[in-house]
């Protein structure tokens, strides 16, 4: 099996428990815990669990490399986390969702002055066609609810949350070419604690783990082990092998994975606009990790 390939396989499956995560940690929040508050409860028990596997890996990091983890954790821990949580509880559940996929977009723009990724055409369609199968398959959604707090400023966090996570795969791009991926994990979490624990320590305090039901207790474990831990783990070690823009694309296939997810556990059932919107996504996906044949024979 090819690297690619195996960094490919790490995106699905980071993907998938991305796609589980917006039904297993919805009940979660607000009833147990606060937005912030879980964001602490991810930093935490991710950091932790980074840390313990670093132990294992006798690896020094460059003193030059820590401002850049620094701006590593503070794109795709602080501002990421928390503008996401805080502009969904603001604005309407569509518009987040139709803001969120323009990440592959923001990452593309970011990662071509940064990094100097060519731009084909071939890819820009590719994101394009992408787009569309995903804001198809959010805006025909059966479940969607329309009252938001105040949606102009949710709006407006849920894009800097976008653009955000794009910083983060176009900066944290380089350590991934020096270090190993728990390496680069441990301390961008460890930065990150710094980050959102003034934000989120109230929330946090106030939890009652005592009285919280086992299945909720489950429900955050799964956050903290699949949605935080294996997730970003995966993420960055398909970096080492995988352009930014290309990661960035596969949150196209997050609204695929929890439509599926729903129709399994008999809360929805498939419809024609959701099949072929699932197509459209995946006939993207093709493009951008495909090469046409001009570039194949460049």
């Amino acid at each position: 099996m090819s690297t690619k390939l195996k960094a490919h396989i790490a995106l699905l499956s980071a993907t998938i428990f991305y796609g589980l995560n917006f039904i297993i940690a919805k009940d979660v929040m607000p009833n147990y815990v606060g937005a912030f508050g879980f964001i602490v409860i991810r930093v935490i028990g991710a950091g932790a669990l980074f840390w313990i596997l670093g132990s294992f890996i006798k690896e020094k990091v460059d003193k030059k490399d820590f401002p850049r983890l620094a701006f590593s954790a503070l794109f795709g821990v602080g501002i990421n986390m928390m503008m996401f949580f805080k502009g969904l509880s603001l604005t309407t559940p569509i518009n987040a969702s139709i803001i969120v996929v323009s990440n592959p977009i923001i990452v593309l723009i970011i990662a071509s002055v940064m990094l100097k990724e060519k731009i084909t055409t071939r890819k820009l369609i590719g994101i394009f066609i992408g787009a569309v199968g995903a804001i198809t398959l959010i805006a025909y959604g059966k479940e969607v609810n329309l009252t938001g707090e105040n949606v102009k400023l949710g709006n407006l966090l849920i894009l800097i949350n976008a653009t955000s996570y794009a910083f983060f795969l176009v900066v944290v791009k380089p350590l991934m070419q020096k270090y190993h991926p728990i390496t680069v994990s441990k301390w961008v979490f460890f930065f990150g604690f710094f980050f959102i624990t003034p934000f989120g320590y109230t929330e946090f305090m106030e939890i009652s783990w005592s009285t919280m039901p086992i299945d909720m207790l489950l429900r955050v474990a799964y956050v903290v082990l699949f949605t935080s831990f294996f997730a970003y783990l995966l993420n960055i070690y398909a970096l080492k092998e995988i352009k930014a823009s290309t990661v960035s694309f596969y949150v196209y296939l997050q609204p695929i994975i929890a439509t599926i997810a729903s129709i399994y556990l008999g809360k929805e059932t498939l419809m024609l606009h959701e099949t072929l919107a699932a197509a459209t996504i995946f006939y993207g996906v093709y493009l951008v990790n495909t090469k046409g044949r001009k570039e194949v024979r460049s």
